[in-house]
């Protein structure tokens, strides 16, 4: 018995994304004995529609994080694009295509990434202070200039987006559980971020650099070129996500997403990956951020309350981390 113990805990250590689906399908269960009512359909349709902004959110990070960096201001960036495009296009471009407004998110995102990542190699500052630097501007700039004001009469086009769907069924309680056409722009998004972690020049590049940046720089990679790629890609789907949360709530709200981040953090590093770079994998992240969804969305189902959310997550990166820890020593 202890033999094989001692092997499953080798085998979790050499598979950290094995240990947060083992979290996953321990919560489930449990959650699952005590409430019957979390396996329904309706439920698991929430819980994928509360993991897209996330896991956008945190596929950024994780580019980021595997370079080395720590981004603390995509937030940010998502809330002042989602407020600003949403009001410029009710005012002067109610007819615009949703798929315009995704491309001037994106594009406007990765300008705000590449800003952060010039910062950060030109100024040979810690990541972590530039990036929280550039969010209180940006707060600092929606505060002064917009207020706290709620936009509620967003676009048709932004509002049609997030009611299209790929399944709807009926539940036993006779209502629809729907499950959001939105959900794919994240398949979309792990996949290229996976095909560009693994089969490209700049992810081998990218772990290169967050495992040791000195030898990679002997080795001829381009440190700027790279932490300029990193942030602009965070950006890029930090915009993306901030269109999406309007979609979905049909409202801009430029303080919504304020205070997401540490949850964010949470679902990339239980997935596996070293807070000081050079390492993680999108299934262990999207493994992460499904953990924390479940977290911050059912638990209230087996009766606890929403307060002793914080105390689980922060139970199971403290897991995590001694578990990863070992693997490091090993």
């Amino acid at each position: 018995m202890q033999t094989s113990m001692a092997g499953l805990s080798g085998w979790l250590i050499r598979h950290p994304p094995l240990f947060t689906l083992l979290l996953i399908v321990l919560v489930s269960l449990v959650i699952g004995a005590i409430s019957p009512q979390f396996w329904q359909m309706a439920n698991l349709f929430d819980m994928a529609r509360a993991s897209v902004v996330t896991g956008l959110f945190g596929l950024g990070f994780l580019v980021v994080l595997a370079a080395g960096g720590i981004d603390m201001s995509f937030t940010a960036i998502a809330a002042l694009l989602m407020y600003w495009l949403t009001t410029a296009t009710a005012a002067y471009a109610p007819w615009m295509p949703m798929g315009v407004v995704l491309a001037a998110a994106a594009v406007g995102g990765m300008l705000l990434g590449m800003c952060n990542g010039l910062l950060v190699h030109y100024l040979k500052a810690p990541a972590l202070i530039v990036t929280i630097g550039t969010q209180y501007v940006i707060r600092s700039f929606l505060l002064t200039f917009v207020g706290t004001e709620l936009f509620v009469n967003i676009p048709m086009s932004i509002e049609n987006f997030g009611k299209y769907e790929i399944w709807r069924v009926g539940t036993d309680n006779g209502s629809i559980a729907i499950l959001p056409a939105y959900v794919l722009v994240l398949v979309v998004a792990a996949i290229v971020t996976w095909w560009i972690l693994n089969r490209t020049l700049m992810g081998r590049a990218i772990f290169a650099i967050g495992g040791n940046s000195d030898i990679a720089e002997r080795l001829g990679y381009d440190i700027r070129k790279v932490q300029v790629f990193a942030f602009a890609y965070s950006g890029l789907l930090a915009g993306i996500a901030g269109m999406l949360h309007v979609s979905s709530n049909r409202l801009a709200n430029p303080f919504d997403l304020s205070g997401t981040e540490m949850g964010v953090i949470a679902a990339v590093v239980l997935g596996g990956a070293r807070i000081t770079g050079g390492s993680g994998t999108v299934a262990g992240t999207l493994l992460g951020v499904v953990l924390i969804t479940l977290v911050n969305n059912v638990l209230i189902l087996a009766g606890i309350p929403s307060t002793w959310q914080a105390f689980v997550v922060g139970c199971f990166i403290v897991l995590a981390g001694a578990l990863f820890a070992t693997r490091e020593k090993r």
